[in-house]
């Protein structure tokens, strides 16, 4: 079960590393001529944003559960990932990605809750660093994998994280929509 959720959630990182923040103000620079100072005010508002999905997700998850959680507002947020490529103004992607951001963190909160709800109370510790483990082991590769990519299609690292990350969600619901959390103490 372990090595199941740490593959999946080391295919989510490996997506994400292909579009690091480096890689987003170099294609905001390169793609739109967006200044510093824009894309330090927007790296604040993505900042906040992704904290206030942290608490949406928490309201979220004890409505819908925790894996509808992580996956239903992570799916939305990869394709909107995806389409930042293809934006045809600045402000255009600015909107995706904003938009993303208040998704994209929803999984955070619930993935730990989740992964330490489905093991043995005294596994919860060790889950919990095998599947983290493979998410930092993973992650930075995609910005070497993402680099060659890049030169031939600058937007192209984000279509492929996308994609990547849309096979991890609809991959974990279906393994796991059926395995759901324990609870016990």
């Amino acid at each position: 079960l372990v090595r199941r959720l740490s593959g999946l959630f080391a295919l989510d990182s490996f997506g994400g590393g292909f579009v690091t923040q480096a890689f987003i103000a170099y294609w905001f620079t390169e793609t739109f001529g967006t200044s510093l100072e824009t894309l330090g005010f927007v790296f604040f508002a993505l900042g906040l944003l992704q904290a206030l999905s942290f608490q949406v997700a928490t309201r979220l998850a004890g409505r819908i559960g925790l894996l509808n959680t992580m996956v239903f507002s992570h799916l939305p947020s990869n394709v909107l990932l995806a389409a930042i490529a293809f934006a045809p103004t600045e402000a255009t992607a600015f909107a995706l990605l904003l938009a993303r951001s208040l998704l994209s963190q929803m999984d955070v909160p619930t993935r730990q809750a989740y992964v330490v709800g489905v093991v043995e109370p005294g596994e919860r510790a060790a889950a919990a660093a095998y599947t983290n483990t493979a998410r930092y082991v993973t992650r930075p590769l995609g910005p070497l994998v993402a680099a060659p990519i890049m030169q031939v299609s600058l937007g192209a690292p984000f279509v492929i994280a996308g994609v990547l990350k849309c096979v991890y969600d609809l991959t974990l619901y279906r393994a796991f929509r059926r395995r759901p959390p324990r609870w016990t103490s």
